[in-house]
């Protein structure tokens, strides 16, 4: 079992994301801005972060930079959930994050990339 934030703002896909992953035994908080998730981030660390690349106030690329540049926070594993093209320079570049899952998503994929992500940890 895992503490999982989930930092999205579509409220069917968080549905979605927590039906999944809480159905696997993880715990799953959520967060709807990178705002706010970096906010929780510091004072609540989750074990893995599946980060949408899409979100009000600060992109999830920029949540990611600023996740992984914190000694606070660089280790903990941030999986990119993305609907857009994801260029090979994107993946497992400094700051970045772990692994991608792009949208529209198979529930199976999901949970296993998370899960993937928390073993290497």
């Amino acid at each position: 079992m895992a503490r999982v934030l989930v930092i999205d703002d579509e409220p069917d896909v968080v549905r979605l994301i927590v039906k999944v992953l809480s159905g696997r035994g993880h715990v799953v908080q959520i967060a709807r801005d990178g705002a706010s998730a970096l906010a929780r981030v510091k004072h609540e660390p989750p074990d893995v972060i599946l980060l949408d690349s899409d979100l009000p106030k600060i992109d999830g690329a920029e949540v990611c930079r600023r996740i992984k540049n914190d000694e606070l926070t660089a280790d903990i594993p941030v999986v990119m959930m993305t609907s857009s093209y994801i260029d090979i320079y994107d993946v497992n570049t400094e700051g970045g994050p772990e692994a991608f899952v792009v949208r529209p998503f198979v529930r199976e994929v999901l949970a296993n990339v998370v899960e993937r992500v928390l073993f290497r940890r």
